[in-house]
């Protein structure tokens, strides 16, 4: 090939590779970053961190994380607020009714709250015994409360109204949300929330409560926040790997993630730090965000004391001379036990081939 066209196609190849070198994926950092680079994230007036683009969120600069999603296995808290069922209401076991009556015995008055008994009936005092109130409404057991009390008074008036549905119960409390993406209210069945942030998920629940209640008010709040998590993975030198699960309460960052497995081990290497954070989906970009530990401890410097972000892989790779150590060790162990099978072995024949030498050897403390 003529030498000025060889020299175009080495051009060309150069052009290509350039071209090449400018497109495609670029992870944040897949080597430790100097640490001034690091640090002039720290500097007065830098822009707020934002997770995906931009600067990386660190102690200093931490952002808000998006409203919460609820997800399998959250735990809900619900109140309550206003729970009034639908006309014509009828009792049921385990309502509360506030009852009170005039004209009462003096030693044995009526007024309070009293639970309907699982079978149907309320006890209103030794005096004047049980009365069925389940299936009636609300000015039936009035008048069937008053015809108990006649037994006893000469002219009773009651006041009976209802305290507390048993229904309510159903609603107010810890809820778990279930693998299928729903919480259980009892008999007013189940609602799907997975997905949803909080205000939706109380204007989903108060939509379907409406069927069965009068305007109900409910206040939604997550209790536990189960679904979102990071995780700490701990190389074991050679011995497998370790990971811990921990939730994310949206401040946490790599030092307070590490305070939760007590720091790090004999065996990791605290030049071999970094967080591996996916990213959004269709990306295809890897994020590795390297950690300084000493930088961080030793120095205070908050560079690479990155907020941690629902799921996070905070990895702490094994120093490498335990690493080596374990590999060498695995290399040699079985040519070891190898020998000394055989060696066994050896000593086994020989000690049935010639008794009379191996006692004659053991009696004069010599060995193999």
């Amino acid at each position: 090939m003529p030498k000025n066209s060889r020299n175009g196609w080495i051009g060309r190849a150069c052009c290509l590779l350039a071209l090449l070198g400018t497109t495609g994926c670029h992870s944040v950092t897949t080597a430790p970053a100097s640490p001034a680079t690091l640090l002039a994230a720290q500097a007065p007036g830098a822009p707020t961190a934002m997770p995906f683009g931009g600067e990386v969120p660190i102690e200093p600069s931490k952002v808000s994380l998006p409203p919460y999603r609820i997800e399998p296995p959250d735990i809900l808290f619900i109140d309550a607020v206003k729970v009034v069922p639908k006309a014509p209401y009828r009792i049921s076991a385990q309502d509360t009714l506030n009852i009170i009556a005039a004209g009462t015995l003096a030693d044995q008055p009526i007024r309070g709250y009293f639970v309907v008994e699982p079978g149907g009936a309320v006890e209103l005092g030794p005096a004047y015994g049980k009365v069925r109130v389940a299936d009636l409404s609300l000015d039936e057991a009035t008048e069937v409360v008053e015809s108990q009390l006649r037994h006893v008074l000469k002219n009773p008036q009651v006041s009976l109204t209802l305290a507390q549905s048993a229904g309510q119960q159903q609603i107010a409390g810890e809820h778990l949300v279930a693998p299928d993406g729903r919480i259980n209210l009892g008999i007013y069945g189940s609602v799907y929330v997975s997905g949803m942030t909080v205000n939706e998920a109380r204007h989903t629940i108060e939509s379907h409560l409406t069927r069965f209640l009068d305007d109900p008010r409910v206040a939604v709040d997550v209790g536990a926040f189960n679904s979102k998590v990071y995780y700490v993975i701990t190389d074991g030198a050679g011995n497998g790997d370790s990971i811990s699960r921990f939730p994310v309460t949206g401040n946490e960052t790599v030092l307070d993630a590490l305070a939760q497995i007590n720091g790090l081990s004999r065996l990791a290497s605290k030049s071999h730090i970094w967080i591996a954070r996916p990213v959004p989906e269709g990306n295809g970009c890897d994020q590795k965000l390297p950690i300084y530990w000493d930088k961080i401890t030793k120095e205070g410097q908050t560079a690479t004391n990155y907020q941690v972000l629902p799921g996070d892989r905070i990895y702490i790779a094994a120093d490498k001379f335990y690493a080596f150590d374990t590999a060498l060790s695995n290399v040699i162990s079985p040519f070891q036990r190898i020998f000394g099978v055989a060696a066994l072995g050896f000593q086994t024949v020989f000690g049935i081939q010639h008794p009379s030498t191996l006692a004659g050897q053991g009696a004069n403390g010599s060995h193999f």
